[in-house]
């Protein structure tokens, strides 16, 4: 049995290297070529725990990285895990994805096997039909469903996870027809997950559910953060018990109930605006979908208040940020709350300085020499009027007085509450307790 994995990002390269490192006969494809050099190297573009070593495990067997799409004329099972952008109105871009296929397309005129093509990109209900399925049989001159399969196959990754969530998820679904090709495909992911629910169901509610998932998770986080806001008006109270106690009703679950400065990263925000928008195509108005969204976008000018009012104003004065990856052990940055935050400041002039143990390369791309870069958490705090806690990891919650001590202003926001148990000799102020602002 021979593999082809078609984009080799986040969700791609976390399959390659799973499924090459089981011994599987694998073809990993992109088109950027100085990319797949260095995955030919063992190295991967991203940080992401625990990937290196089966990349390196695999490419000891049987895997190979190419940016040749005839490569993968002879695979069995065709995976594509490209990239779907957001447009500038929040609409989904498909421009990426659609090129991909019609490479595909065009060899698998070529291909003599029957191969079965699954779409782990998530794209919104009706692409599969609507977009894919024609590109594929114009190009390939063959039949879906004769000479080849077609096969929704939405991923459920997590950054930071993506290597456990691959072996082991929650869930496998194959959207598309009951025909030999879902028989084969269901009997593949039996083999690779003996012990994971498969749904079996149609293609748009395939691609529903990856949207449907999301929104759920990212309704969970704005319902905490505004608990979390209510919370700090209340002397004493404390989100973090809240959402303990709450958690532990199996109705509600005790996932993404974590309160902070919003959600963020390549997935939830760009996939709520997709739905957003395709939901406003359909004639529903998605009242509570934008609630949440409206809530998200909030948390952060709550932020720039608190800084506003204890400072005097944001003009020159110099504020530090620790952590700007949208979340802990990643070095992703892709629609991150805190570049976000970044950029607010910098409107208002304020002089930024940052650190991050994975991220600052990438966050150096996005803005340059625009701010400024700590080597260590002591020169990010050096002299600075205020210091945000943004990213959970786990050095930050190390700090103590004698971190904050060349601090010119001993001010500091914890948007995580890492911090709140510790006995701190500065003016603190963490999202979600119940402190008078």
């Amino acid at each position: 049995m021979k593999i082809g994995i078609v984009g080799l990002g986040f969700v791609g390269l976390s399959l390659t290297s799973v499924l090459s490192s089981k011994g599987y006969d694998v073809i990993g494809i992109d088109i950027d070529e100085e990319k797949c050099k260095k995955i030919s190297n063992g190295i991967s573009p991203f940080f992401e725990p625990e990937l290196e070593k089966l990349l390196r495990n695999g490419l000891k067997k049987k895997l190979k990285i190419a940016n040749d799409f005839l490569l993968i004329k002879n695979c069995d099972f065709i995976f594509v895990t490209v990239g779907t952008p957001q447009n500038t109105n929040g609409s989904i871009n498909l421009s990426i994805i659609k090129k991909a296929i019609s490479k595909i397309g065009e060899n698998l005129e070529k291909n003599k096997k029957n191969p079965i093509i699954l779409v782990k990109s998530t794209v919104i209900p009706g692409t599969m039909k609507k977009e894919i399925l024609p590109i594929l049989e114009k190009k390939s001159k063959k039949k879906a469903g004769k000479d080849f399969g077609l096969i929704s196959n939405p991923e459920f990754l997590q950054e930071s996870t993506a290597i456990r969530d691959t072996k082991f998820p929650h869930a496998v679904v194959l959207g598309g027809y009951e025909t030999k090709f879902m028989r084969k495909t269901k009997g593949l992911f039996k083999k690779l997950h003996p012990n994971t629910p498969i749904i079996i169901t149609n293609h748009q509610t395939a691609e529903m559910i990856k949207y449907a998932n999301n929104s759920f998770l990212a309704t969970k986080i704005s319902f905490i953060n505004q608990l979390s806001n209510i919370c700090q008006k209340i002397p004493g109270a404390n989100i973090d018990d809240i959402a303990k106690t709450i958690g532990l009703d199996l109705r509600i679950g005790k996932l993404f109930l974590n309160a902070g400065p919003g959600y963020g990263g390549s997935c939830l925000p760009k996939d709520m605006k997709a739905l957003i928008n395709f939901a406003n195509t359909t004639g529903v108005t998605p009242t509570l979908l934008n609630a949440v969204e409206d809530v998200n976008t909030k948390q952060l000018e709550q932020i720039i208040s608190i800084i506003k009012k204890r400072l005097g104003g944001l003009t020159s004065k110099k504020i530090t940020i620790l952590g700007t990856a949208f979340k802990p052990n990643t070095d992703d940055i892709r629609d991150s709350i805190a570049i976000e935050l970044i950029k607010k400041l910098q409107k208002r002039k304020a002089d930024v300085i940052i650190h991050d143990p994975k991220a600052m390369e990438n966050t150096k791309r996005v803005f340059g020499n625009k701010i400024r870069y700590g080597r260590t958490v002591a020169d990010a705090l050096s002299k600075s009027q205020c210091v945000i806690i943004m990213t959970q990891w786990k050095q930050y919650e190390k700090l103590n007085n004698n971190q904050f001590k060349n601090m010119k202003r001993k001010f500091v926001i914890d948007s995580r509450r890492m911090l709140s148990d510790k006995q701190l000799d500065v003016d603190y102020f963490a999202i979600g307790l119940g402190k008078e602002n």
